[in-house]
């Protein structure tokens, strides 16, 4: 079908893409009333606003001279063009590519074949819906009871089953008058070697796949025998359907989505109808895969924010580290949840019900907080090799925030969860992280595992060589100021000798540290002098720990900044005052 002369599909796009608001905003200044947008209308003089705008349903009216209509039609009237300049002039605006006017006739047949697609499983869509409602479906419908789906929700996505003859499918679209030709190219049946022909899915619980202007475009089947394989079966890509650029449920959520600014990203078709049966009603799917490019552009067109609720399993986790990538580089705001290990949005919203959920929903953390949480538990930091593996994921990740500002930030909190305490190399990490390279140069990396501070050096070498002026420092430290040094162990347990008899401490340090710490411990107390006196050393060290507590505290601070809940805006006050007393210690040790 065509609108003037344009596919209706492209029109129907070319509304999505534009939003009402912004468009009609470039000419009237608008203000949010409600569930809709008033101002003065363009097209008469008045002086109380009478135009409306729905930004959810995509129309423009006006109360005091009755024209109305959607995006195409206001830029008709405004720009006073006849219908077919406004859309090129509305698709210039929001980037999308007009089809050639012009067409082929290969590109003719193309286009038309796509509508007869749509037609196809649009058949397909209601003989499914019928099935499930005959005694050969009452097998699927006692699988839907024990998956806990409510009729209505059945009803709401479409889902319907696929009886296990091998051709009901393929007679009833023969029989509906659609070809065999246009039968395989849909998916929906295969011809075998022996040229006969089946259907593709049988004996399945089928769910409807959905363009976001809701036209449906293929398929998943669920298995309900045991055994039965494989337990997913989707649709095969096709002219009409391209897996990686689709989003399961957008067609039900987007608007939702549009209107509250987030959408919640779940892996499964039974993740998304929990989630929206719950009411969880901005929930959108990826189908079983971490998300692509083309999908997270599509989530852009109607939110800001996505919370990503995969699994917590390997497999989720590594799902959720390359969605929230490319969700960030598309300047997509991003948060993860955290649910129970062996759980999922599905057993755990039927477990612990809707609110135990959005509870979960409202509590996930940002994701550059997720990764670095992930990473610093995946990889041992106390050991080099592990501590530059770190590094090197966390800098790939860096790369793809597409602000500067931010991967600086982030560049130091790398720095600071890797325990790197020398300001040489903090700040060639944040270096790297801004201009986005993915790997620190050889010799950065390579004195990684040579980050001992020179205050660490000269306190431990005041130990072996000058042990009671040592002493008299350490009695002045406590152990917080060596936590999470490279020199931690030697440091702390010297520590516990600060009032021991000095002729006993040098030989009884090195029995309680062990053979690497002894070695490193002689190594330092070999030099020929104090890096820097015993004093300093120890004042060093101390700024670098709330140096270290400073950086602690802003990370909590921009998580509780981030859920925004009046909870934990309460809190923050009092990490602020935390944070205050922490600088105003800093400024004190410069003094």
């Amino acid at each position: 079908m065509k609108v003037g002369r344009f596919p209706q599909s492209f029109i129907e796009d070319l509304k999505e893409h534009a939003d009402i608001v912004r468009v009609v905003q470039d000419t009237v200044p608008l203000k949010k009333t409600g569930n809709s947008y008033k101002g003065l209308c363009p097209f008469h003089s008045e002086k109380t606003p009478s135009f409306h705008v729905n930004q959810e349903k995509g129309f423009f009216h006006c109360f005091g001279c009755g024209i109305g209509g959607d995006v195409v039609k206001f830029v008709e009237l405004n720009e006073k063009m006849n219908f077919s300049d406004s859309v090129l002039l509305l698709a210039e605006k929001v980037g999308l590519q007009v089809p050639d006017l012009d067409q082929t006739k290969e590109e003719s047949v193309a286009t038309a074949q796509r509508e007869a697609l749509i037609k196809v499983h649009e058949l397909a869509a209601t003989f499914f819906k019928e099935q499930l409602k005959t005694p050969n479906g009452k097998r699927a419908v006692q699988y839907l009871s024990k998956r806990g789906i409510f009729a209505d929700t059945i009803s709401r996505l479409g889902i319907g089953f696929a009886p296990a003859k091998r051709d009901s499918l393929t007679k009833h679209l023969l029989d509906a008058g659609q070809s065999l030709d246009l039968l395989l190219t849909s998916g929906l049946v295969i011809q075998r070697d022996n040229k006969s022909v089946v259907d593709r899915f049988r004996n399945r619980l089928m769910i409807p796949i959905c363009r976001d202007t809701g036209s449906v475009i293929a398929f998943g089947g669920r298995a309900l025998e045991n055994g039965q394989q494989p337990k997913y079966l989707n649709s095969p890509e096709t002219p009409l359907y391209t897996k990686r650029r689709t989003l399961y449920g957008l067609h039900l959520s987007k608007s939702d989505i549009k209107r509250l600014g987030y959408s919640v990203m779940v892996e499964g078709y039974f993740d998304f109808a929990q989630a929206i049966q719950a009411g969880i009603n901005t929930v959108v799917a990826t189908c079983g895969t971490a998300v692509t490019q083309q999908q997270a552009r599509l989530l852009r067109r109607f939110a800001s924010k996505v919370i990503i609720s995969f699994d917590p399993d390997t497999a989720g986790q590594a799902a959720t580290t390359r969605s929230g990538e490319l969700l960030l580089a598309e300047q997509l705001q991003v948060n993860v949840t955290g649910l129970p290990p062996g759980e999922d949005p599905d057993t755990y919203i039927q477990k612990h019900g809707s609110q135990k959920y959005i509870e979960q929903l409202k509590e996930s953390k940002p994701y550059l907080e997720y990764v670095l949480d992930r990473g610093s538990l995946k990889h041992d930091l106390s050991n080099d090799g592990q501590r530059r593996m770190f590094l090197d994921e966390m800098l790939s990740i860096a790369a793809s925030i597409p602000d500067a500002a931010t991967r600086d930030q982030f560049g130091d909190r790398v720095a600071h969860k890797a325990r790197i305490m020398e300001d040489v190399i903090r700040a060639e990490i944040r270096n790297a992280a801004i201009s986005k390279r993915t790997k620190l140069d050889d010799s950065t990396a390579e004195s990684i595992g040579k980050t001992i501070t020179t205050a660490e050096k000269g306190l431990i070498w005041a130990i072996m060589q000058d042990t009671k002026k040592a002493q008299d420092v350490l009695l002045n430290t406590e152990p917080a100021d060596f936590v999470g040094l490279a020199t931690e162990t030697i440091l702390k347990t010297a520590h516990t000798l600060a009032e021991w008899p000095a002729g006993n401490v040098s030989k009884t340090l090195l029995e309680r540290l062990n053979s690497a710490e002894i070695a490193l411990t002689k190594q330092i107390g070999l030099l020929n002098e104090s890096p820097a006196s015993a004093r300093d050393c120890a004042m060093e060290l101390r700024r670098l720990r709330y140096e270290r507590e400073r950086a602690e505290l802003q990370n909590q601070i921009d998580h509780k900044q981030q859920l925004g809940t009046p909870d934990a805006l309460e809190e923050i006050e009092n990490l602020w005052e935390q944070k205050k007393d922490i600088l105003q210690r800093i400024e004190a040790l410069g003094a």
